[in-house]
């Protein structure tokens, strides 16, 4: 057995790292945090100095387990977990778990960091090793609880006063406000209206354009002219003054330097990621992770091809700066390469200096040198990465801008401009993305005509263009994680899960590559914003960012910044959820009046999305009110009287068939044709308001065709089918879904053999009867309680933070058999002909 242990997050990491320690080490991996707060009320105890319980992650008892047992007969342990807060709290717990389970006496224990993973950084690091950072420690507990508290006692409220199983969250909230204020924004734009004026200079060198800077002796601005009949008129008093030619009257030359980025950060990866590659934050954060634990780069093994890609640091150490610069006068020349190294500065507040930016563990690794040994996405982000950390290195780029002023008689006078590269230093290489072109980006590469004043240019002609002021751009992944990242809200870490939850939440949606809000995300934002005004205002949740980020330092306490925020929050909790009508919370309309009813028409948010209604649901009312739900791309914050009333034309009758009449309609799983009592989903290209007879005859005959060739095998005295699914076949009762074996013949399967593969193999079903269907199930055996251990806020700071109790495992519940209650064949049958989402049922 190996004398020493060393732990890690990834296998992948492990399995890199395994090659570069000798026989003397184990290194496993604990897949990521290997203990939570347990999910229930109490997790965090506010009165008892924010106490926490913590349980093992179910799914990673095996590796805590693998780990306990080497940690047993190893000499000596060492914690190599991610160098962020997140990686040595995951440190902490995994040291608090072997303290308590007495494996760590008289053994050392030391934590080891290392940014990249080579060879020379985990010797480095191996014999630089310390003790558990507590200050990380505590920022990290104190963010936990922070967001746990956030989320136990909003989103309670959120249930009650908006929608079931919708949560808040101390980041996501601000998040969802910044896209929401900003669809707000493009609702409220009115656009207006501006000409141009330009000339088309017919210069015998080279035709160029100009643009006309003064009219009438005055200023030419974006609003001088408002309308057509203005414009012409403008027009044709320049042309005339103009006498079919242009006189230059200044020429202005002006050279600048252009400076490159500095080499990624976390946040900036992902924005120029987002911006080139068209990759989201999430596939880029999973992409790198890749490039970081290692790639096999042929006879060399595997090796990480970059550093630490969670950072927010703009340094680079002086090892990869000579590298670099060594590069850059080999394939860029001398000329290329500046007197000494660029440094950069970080904007961000609590940047880990002694991080690096994300660069190459090694620049002679050149992309085209790597390629083969690397995925499609591999290749492009380290190429992206490589050709950043190069560039920020080199010479600035010389720019040299010409600006021609040219008039037209005494009154009217014309703009023309033009920016050349002179030498393009860095540009070579790497030119950083943009979200929105600037009015210097327009002139860059174009070049202008030799001119000197006095000079007459030929006039082709002069042409007025009309034009609308356009409302602000919706954000996309990279323009958000660029404001958040202004504003100081959550850190490089947390925005790709920032935007993964707002997607999984559906409280926004993609529209190309933009976030548009859903309406349960704008009732939710509008709600918070409107009761909890504090707590999703930008500058607290700032504030509060960098308070956590001075316990990361030392500077502060993490209990006393705790009872701080808990206090005031708790007693706002409690009166909102008291005092808060929920339709008021839903962002209810009323439109107007319906013309046929002189009924009141409104939209309000329901259980299954946004939807209209004719009618009150007052008690005095006679007539039960009318529901519709909004199609698609409708919104019950932009939707008209019109509209809303139009929704009512569903159910549409559209004929009949073999005797039956047949409808459309929308119900709770979408649009849908009926005939009898045959229902069929209609595809996706199918709008129920517009399809016909023939289209919706044939999706129930498609679907009443399944249906028949659905059932494989039925058995006399038993609930159990052979069915036919969409992913192949599978055995049924109606409640559970169990497997065939793939060398069996589905046919051929007798009683005894599908009772024995449902007792094996049988799972809830998915769908749309799936939660009807679990919620049958017989309950099974109730493991034993699992002790939850305990972090106490301490009395003084201490590098061990005490755990109360060891946590037992918890014994798996044993597979539950078929279920015994019987069902008609017909039912079976009729529910087996009825289901279309749960054709998958593994």
């Amino acid at each position: 057995m190996a004398k020493n242990l060393l732990i890690v997050e990834s296998p992948a990491k492990a399995k890199t790292i395994n090659k570069y320690l000798g026989k003397d080490f184990t290194v496993l991996a604990s897949y990521g945090h290997v203990r939570d707060l347990v999910p229930k009320e109490g997790a965090v105890d506010p009165e008892h100095g924010f106490r926490m319980r913590y349980d093992l992650i179910e799914k990673n008892e095996k590796h805590v387990a693998a780990i306990a047992k080497a940690a047993k007969a190893a000499d000596g342990i060492y914690l190599a977990t991610d160098p962020d807060r997140e990686g040595e709290a995951i440190s902490w717990h995994i040291a608090e778990i072997l303290r308590e389970r007495g494996l760590l006496k008289d053994k050392t224990v030391q934590r080891v960091v290392f940014t990249e993973i080579t060879p020379r950084a985990i010797r480095e690091a191996m014999a630089n090793p310390r003790d558990i950072a507590s200050d990380l420690v505590d920022a990290q507990q104190a963010r936990r609880a922070l967001d746990y508290l956030v989320g136990f006692n909003l989103s309670p409220v959120l249930w009650r006063k908006v929608q079931r199983g919708l949560s808040a969250g101390r980041v996501q909230s601000p998040a969802l406000r910044m896209i929401v204020e900003r669809e707000e924004e493009i609702e409220a734009f009115v656009a207006r209206e501006y000409w141009t004026i330009e000339a088309e200079c017919a210069h015998p060198a080279q035709a160029f354009t100009a643009k006309l800077t003064r009219l009438d002796g005055k200023k030419f601005e974006q609003f001088t002219v408002t309308d057509g009949d203005t414009a012409e008129e403008a027009r044709r008093r320049i042309v005339s003054a103009a006498s079919g030619a242009l006189h230059v009257t200044d020429v202005a030359s002006k050279e600048r330097k252009r400076r490159p980025a500095a080499p990624f950060t976390t946040s900036t990866l992902q924005q120029e990621a987002s911006r080139k590659l068209g990759f989201t934050t999430r596939r880029t954060m999973q992409v790198a992770q890749k490039l970081y634990e290692g790639v096999a780069i042929g006879e060399e093994g595997t090796v990480g091809l970059i550093s630490y890609m969670r950072t927010d640091s703009v340094n680079l150490s002086a090892e990869a700066l000579g590298e670099i610069r060594d590069v850059i006068a080999r394939d860029y020349g001398t000329g290329a390469l500046p007197d000494k190294p660029n440094f950069y500065t970080t904007k961000s507040k609590n940047a880990q200096e002694a991080h690096e930016a994300v660069r190459p563990t090694s620049a002679l690794r050149t992309p085209a040198q790597v390629a083969r040994f690397l995925s499609d996405d591999e290749r492009r982000l380290y190429e992206l990465i490589w050709k950043r950390a190069v560039a920020s290195q080199m010479v600035p780029a010389t720019l040299n801008t010409v600006s021609v002023d040219l008039a037209a008689g005494s009154e009217h006078s014309f703009r023309a401009s033009g920016t050349t590269v002179v030498d393009p230093g860095f540009l070579a290489v790497y030119e950083e993305g943009k979200d929105a072109k600037g009015k210097d980006d327009e002139d860059e590469g174009r070049k202008l005509p030799a001119m000197k004043t006095g000079d007459r240019v030929p006039l082709d002609r002069i042409h007025a263009d009309q034009h609308f002021t356009q409302p602000p751009p919706r954000f996309t992944e990279a323009s958000l994680v660029k404001t958040l990242e202004e504003y100081g809200i959550g850190r490089p870490s947390t925005y790709a899960s920032i935007i993964q939850t707002l997607l999984f939440r559906k409280y926004v949606e993609m529209e190309g590559r933009a976030f548009r809000p859903s309406d349960v995300g704008r009732a939710v934002s509008n709600f918070l914003s409107g009761h909890f005004t504090q707590y999703v205002d930008y500058d607290f949740t700032a504030r509060l960012e960098d308070e956590l980020d001075a316990v990361s330092r030392g500077e502060e306490e993490w209990v006393p910044l705790m009872e701080k925020f808990w206090g005031p929050f708790k007693e706002l909790v409690d009166e909102k959820t008291e005092s808060v009508d929920r339709s008021q919370a839903t962002g209810a309309r009323e439109l107007g009046i319906d013309p046929k009813s002189g009924k009141p028409v409104s939209v309000r948010l329901g259980r299954y999305g946004p939807y209209a209604a004719i009618g009150s649901t007052a008690e005095d009312e006679e007539e039960k009110p009318r529901f519709a739900s909004l199609r698609p791309g409708q919104s019950m914050h932009t939707i008209s009287l019109e509209e809303a009333i139009d929704l009512f034309r569903l159910p549409r009758k559209l004929g009949e068939s073999n005797g039956e009449e047949v409808s459309v309609g929308i119900g709770r799983f979408g649009p849908f044709a009926k005939r009898g009592s045959v229902y069929a989903s209609l595809k996706k290209e199918d709008d129920p308001y517009t399809i016909d007879l023939a289209r919706a005859v044939f999706l129930i005959e498609e679907k009443e065709e399944i249906a028949r060739n659905r059932i494989i095998k039925e058995f006399d005295g038993s609930d159990i089918q052979v069915l036919n699914g969409r992913y192949g076949p599978y055995i049924s009762d109606g409640k559970l879904n169990g497997r065939i074996p793939k060398d069996r013949e589905p046919a051929s399967l007798t009683l005894a053999e599908v009772v024995q593969l449902m007792e094996e193999t049988g799972k809830p079903m998915r769908g749309r009867f799936g939660k009807k269907a679990a919620a049958k199930k017989a309950p099974a055996k109730k493991a034993p309680a699992k002790k939850a251990a305990t972090k106490k806020a301490p009395a003084k700071k201490a590098a061990t933070k005490k755990a109360a109790t060891k946590k037992a495992a918890a014994k798996k519940a044993p597979a539950k058999k078929a279920a015994t209650k019987k069902a008609t064949k017909k039912t079976v049958a009729k529910k087996a002909a009825a289901i279309t989402d749960d054709d998958a049922p593994f």
